[in-house]
């Protein structure tokens, strides 16, 4: 590895010139790596072709290509080529193929088919050749994890109902990173590119115990891992199989099947030998710089930094191993961390694994130049333990500074340094963190020392006490003195039992403050010495006077909804009575003028108040029958007024002979002179039948048109003008007639028969008239109207339906 060397200038600082260094180093190692993995995803592709021939391993693999290039006397590099391109025409692929078609027993297999290894199900053992073999030749193609994983999932679909492929890799900080995927789309892949180093994920779980995980189970599995790829269900089995490693497994693959079943023998083998054959090339695609290809200075002995690792997970406090970064001169440009102790914590925060394979110029560029850097210079030279002066280190994140001192100590291990520190403002900010929390909470602490009688409060409990802190803290055999009368006997038994048993204390008291009554809550225990004798008392003061004025407004909101409750219920039994009284439904159909007449009233299922839905069905002097159904718009006890008011005088104008238009006229009047603001509206349909010519005279205001059924079918009335009673003065109304023949049913209702919120009332009308001809198709007959009315499940309003039938001549 070369770097492009930075010329010297005397007016530049040291800082600026180790910065100057790091860009021109990596501007190189860029150059240097694409080299590196072009070279070695060569190498690893000839090495697979040689594995999936032959069935040797990946070292066997290897040593034969070295030894055929000893032979011929070429390079490595020419020998893989020539491995390359000893495939046949027919089996390179241009891109990767999909599963081969199952051929019928008539057909003989083909080349490609004799490639795939056609099958219904999983292969056997002497299955498996063909199919690696068709995956060591496709890799050859392959240019980065996607590549593999698309290749994977088009190659093992078919034997093994694999329709998804997912690839990890495990970064420095313990996390899985989705690096190749296919057959899962780009949302799901977006959602799961990341995973936390979470306990429960099999990917990693797997990569960590260096075997496969088998998911066949997904209700049980749901409970023991997290389930990558949802949802569980479209994937019921999924394997994770880690990536044979000789040191420590990065990297695992998945499997996902729509098929649901535990893997067979077969498969399971399929699997991990097709993970094995492209271990090698997942390795060398995810081979972090520096890796076991790395420079000098022992950087390519991973071993030595595991068995680091391992000791410093055993250690308390932050260490790290950090490992010299060279120039081709020997000059040491930057360290590497490569281990971290689990307490290790920089500055912005990062922990121990988020630690691990930063460079240290890159991650605190203002280190160069500084006693901390020629430290660790000299402590490589000379072997001499470096304990500096404790220095100020400032990083600029999340848009503003922060700020630390340490004190680092830093020793030689072998071509390494070894490396601690002590962070000396942790607990400066701690003590600005539990104050911002006690502000935040409206809590302070306190504790008490029985022994010696000191009494320690923070400052956030004299402000819950509004005390000033010249006077000091209070003692606790004092503290009942200080609250409400009402609760000093309370606070005075949980205190004694606190001082003589050591019982902890949960207690709520009030005190009088410059602003009024204050509520608080003390939570304190007894720490007791050898004998149960308590020495010391801590705990915590809070200012609960929100919430126990949240807790009063809710009771008063809570006990006036239930005097509201109450008062409605009274109302709706109130109105109830008085409707049953002037409106009383007759128990079987009435015999009027010839007819037979049915009525049905229901009311609204929900609420407390009862509607203003009425009808009338009464014989006329003349023995003529007047028929009258109307809707008084709201509920209640004025509804129900409103209601009586209208019926009585229809009924009392029609019996003295008024006509029918004069009536809805005067009842317009009525309203509209009433003494209720805003005035009442109501709608009403009226009829008068004369039996002797079977002629029917009516009149609407802003009623629904009466419904006709007649011969099997069913039509409303054309209707003639009239608006709604009480809208408007001088409204004019008119009146139409019909002639009635002998099986004539005419329904008059009220609104809450068709109408649904959010629906046109031209759908409420269609449906009523289609129900009314299947019941009558049905053969229900005196029970018609009823029928209707119950049909509906949900009541939003009252229902109120009058059933007019002119009987069949005998």
């Amino acid at each position: 590895m070369t770097h492009d060397v930075v010329p010297p200038d005397d007016g530049a600082s040291p800082e600026v010139l180790a910065l100057a260094k790091v860009v021109a180093r990596l501007r190189s190692e860029i150059a240097d790596l694409e080299g590196v993995a072009a070279a070695t995803a060569v190498l690893e592709r000839a090495k697979g072709v040689l594995m999936a021939q032959t069935g040797i391993s990946a070292e066997a693999a290897y040593r034969r290509l070295l030894e055929r290039a000893a032979q011929r006397s070429s390079t490595l590099m020419e020998e893989c080529w020539l491995a390359l391109g000893q495939i046949r025409p027919w089996q390179t692929p241009v891109a990767f193929p999909p599963p081969a078609p199952v051929q019928g027993p008539q057909q003989p297999p083909g080349p490609a088919a004799g490639a795939a290894g056609p099958c219904d199900g999983p292969p056997g053992e002497g299955g498996l050749r063909p199919l690696l073999a068709r995956i060591a030749e496709c890799l050859a193609e392959a240019a980065d994890e996607g590549d593999i994983a698309e290749l994977l999932r088009a190659v093992l679909a078919e034997a093994t109902g694999v329709e998804a492929v997912m690839i990890y890799t495990v970064t420095g900080a313990g996390s899985l990173e989705l690096t190749g995927h296919a057959g899962i789309g780009h949302e799901l892949a977006d959602q799961w590119s990341h995973v936390p180093p979470l306990s429960g994920v099999a990917a990693l779980e797997a990569i960590a115990a260096r075997h496969p995980v088998w998911l066949e189970d997904p209700e049980e599995d749901a409970r023991r891992y997290l389930l990558i790829g949802n949802p569980p269900e479209r994937w019921p089995s999924r394997a994770w199989i880690p990536v044979p490693s000789e040191g420590i497994a990065r990297a695992a693959v998945g499997f996902l099947r729509t098929r649901s079943g535990p893997f067979d023998s077969d498969t399971r083998t399929l699997l991990r030998k097709a993970v094995r054959l492209c271990g090698a090339l997942l390795r060398a695609f995810g081979r972090p710089e520096g890796g076991p290809q790395g420079g000098p200075d022992g950087a390519g002995a991973p071993d030595a930094v595991e068995q680091v690792q391992r000791i410093l997970d055993v250690l308390s406090g932050p260490a790290v191993l950090l490992t010299p970064l060279r120039s081709v001169t020997g000059e040491i440009e930057d360290y590497r961390i490569d281990a971290a102790a689990p307490e290790s914590i920089d500055v912005a925060g990062r922990r121990s694994k988020e630690l691990i394979g930063r460079k240290v110029l890159e991650t605190y560029p203002t280190v160069a130049g500084t006693a901390l850097w020629e430290g660790y210079q000299d402590t490589l030279v000379t072997g001499a333990v470096y304990e500096g002066e404790p220095f100020r280190y400032q990083e600029v994140g999340a848009g503003f500074p922060q700020e630390s001192v340490y004190s680092v100590r830093a020793t030689r291990l072998g071509g390494r340094l070894l490396v601690s520190w002590i962070r000396h403002d942790t607990s400066e900010r701690e003590i600005r963190r539990l104050a911002d929390m006690q502000r935040l909470g409206n809590l302070g602490w306190a504790g008490w020392h029985l022994t010696t009688d000191r009494v320690i409060w923070s400052d956030q409990v004299y402000a819950i006490f509004d005390r000033d802190a010249a006077l000091g803290p209070i003692g606790l055999e004092e503290l009942p003195r200080y609250v409400l009368p009402e609760d000093q006997g309370r606070l005075g038994s949980a205190v004694r039992r606190l001082l003589r048993l050591g019982h902890a204390v949960d207690q709520p008291f009030r005190i009088t403050t410059a602003d009024g009554v204050r509520h608080v809550r003390i939570v304190v225990e007894a720490q007791t010495d050898g004998n149960g004798t308590p020495v010391e008392v801590h705990g915590f003061f809070q200012d609960v006077t929100a919430l126990r004025d949240a807790e009063l407004a809710l009771r008063e909101s809570e006990r006036a909804v239930l005097l509201q409750r109450g008062m409605l219920q009274a109302e709706r039994a109130l109105a109830a009575r008085l409707q049953s009284t002037l409106l009383p439904l007759p128990e079987q159909s009435l015999e009027l003028a010839g007819l037979c007449v049915a009525v049905a009233c229901i009311p609204a299922d929900s609420g407390v108040n009862v509607g203003g839905d009425w009808y009338s069905a009464i014989e006329l002097p003349d023995k003529s029958a007047l028929f009258v159904v109307g809707d008084v718009a709201g509920h209640g006890l004025a509804a129900v007024g409103t209601m009586a008011q209208l019926r009585f005088t229809a009924k009392g104008m029609a019996i003295t002979g008024s006509a029918l238009i004069d009536v809805l006229r005067r009842l317009n009047n009525l309203l509209l002179h009433t003494d209720s603001e805003p005035s009442a509206t109501a709608t009403m349909v009226i009829g008068r039948y004369q039996p002797e010519v079977r002629r029917l005279t009516w009149a609407r205001a802003g009623h629904l048109p009466p419904l006709l059924l007649r011969g099997g079918r069913a039509a409303f009335l054309p209707q003639p003008d009239g608006c709604l009673l009480g809208a408007a003065r001088d409204s004019v109304y008119g009146q139409a007639v019909i002639d009635l023949l002998p099986g004539d049913r005419l329904l008059l209702y009220t609104d809450g028969l068709v109408e649904e919120p959010g629906e046109d009332i031209d759908f409420g009308l269609d449906r009523l008239g289609q129900d009314a001809l299947e019941l009558l198709a049905a053969g229900v007959d005196e029970e018609l109207a009823r029928t209707l009315a119950g049909r509906r499940l949900a009541n939003r309003d009252d229902i109120c339906v009058l059933d007019i039938h002119v009987p069949d001549e005998e």
